[in-house]
């Protein structure tokens, strides 16, 4: 193989380009380089060529406290896109390539590197050793929708319970539609993430570049959830291949309790993934196996089979990462 690399910063560079891994797609390409906080970059390996290989990044700021904050974070989900058989080419070999590429290229601003939400731990493990990553364990939550004939087949008791005594009360669910029902869902739901799960929140903006982007190729989806002319509850999807991935969810469980709106969210989530035809629903980011995480036993409720993976890691500083190294390996 004459591998060769080629690295785009900006959407207009980009040539079209084969494969349906939304994740590694021009689409997500466009969304996070339109979203106020993010700069993305797209790496493309051709082999005489023919484009064998494609991996995007994601860098944006640091979520903490001062001066970790002027700090930035470089993000990869899974390990790339690789196209052709594997007779024509090595995934491996070309994945090792891209990895020290972006290595190299990320470190230069970031001060992390982290590779989260792998579909197979092991692939790439000797790459990721040959650059210095260190991995940590963690969880990941998977429903699997291809033998069930309803959605709420495999929910508790309690759950399905919920969901109809919430759709009884007069609360409904659907696709935004409307840029007002779009500006509310996603002020809606920055208020529930900033005032309970604490972690990081894309700038409003990031919806509508979604639903522009994403919306026409069917590769995202935003749910709301409506009650009494108010939204009070929502979800976001992305898919990818056979899987539905649930990005963010939540509801304004105390204001409207007896609607469950973060019930209604998730199970509107499930109910089109399955209608669509996808094998599995993931629910994104569910925690470390050692911490309690009331996002996971809350999605655990509709049925998914937890599972341990792990996420790689690189920092900046040569002493910290030898650290963790250590730590870690």
């Amino acid at each position: 193989m004459a591998i060769k690399l080629t690295t785009y910063y900006h959407s207009k560079d980009i040539p079209e380009l084969p494969g349906n891994n939304t994740f590694h797609s021009k689409a997500l390409f466009l969304v996070y380089e339109a979203t106020k906080g993010y700069t993305p970059l797209l790496i493309v390996a051709t082999d005489h060529g023919k484009p064998v290989g494609k991996l995007l990044a994601l860098f944006r700021k640091v979520q903490n406290h001062f001066p970790l904050s002027l700090l930035k974070h470089c993000i990869v989900y899974d390990t790339g896109e690789y196209l052709g058989s594997p007779e024509e080419i090595s995934k491996e070999i070309v994945f090792g390539e891209l990895l020290e590429h972006l290595t190299q290229e990320a470190l230069r601003e970031a001060a992390i590197i982290e590779f989260r939400n792998l579909e197979n731990a092991l692939f790439g493990y000797k790459y990721f050793r040959k650059n210095q990553y260190f991995n940590v364990n963690w969880l990941r939550v998977r429903n699997s929708l291809h033998d069930i004939q309803v959605v709420e087949e495999r929910f508790s008791p309690s759950r399905i319970r919920q969901i109809k005594k919430s759709l009884q009360s007069g609360a409904t669910v659907s696709e935004v539609q409307t840029e007002k029902e779009l500006a509310d869902f996603a002020k809606m739901l920055h208020q529930v993430y900033s005032s309970r799960i604490r972690r990081y929140f894309p700038d409003n903006s990031f919806f509508e570049y979604m639903k522009t982007f994403l919306g026409e190729k069917e590769s995202g989806k935003i749910f709301i959830v409506n009650y009494k002319g108010k939204v009070i509850g929502g979800s976001v999807c992305l898919y990818s291949a056979d899987t539905a991935f649930l990005l963010f969810s939540g509801g304004m469980r105390k204001t409207y309790a007896s609607q469950h709106p973060g019930i209604l969210a998730v199970w509107m989530a499930f109910k089109y993934a399955h209608e669509k035809g996808y094998r599995h629903l993931e629910f994104m980011d569910v925690g470390l196996p050692f911490k309690k995480h009331g996002y996971r036993n809350f999605v655990l409720r509709f049925g998914g089979k937890q599972s341990s993976t792990r996420r790689w890691f690189r920092f900046k500083w040569d002493w910290l990462n030898n650290l963790m190294l250590k730590l870690y390996m």
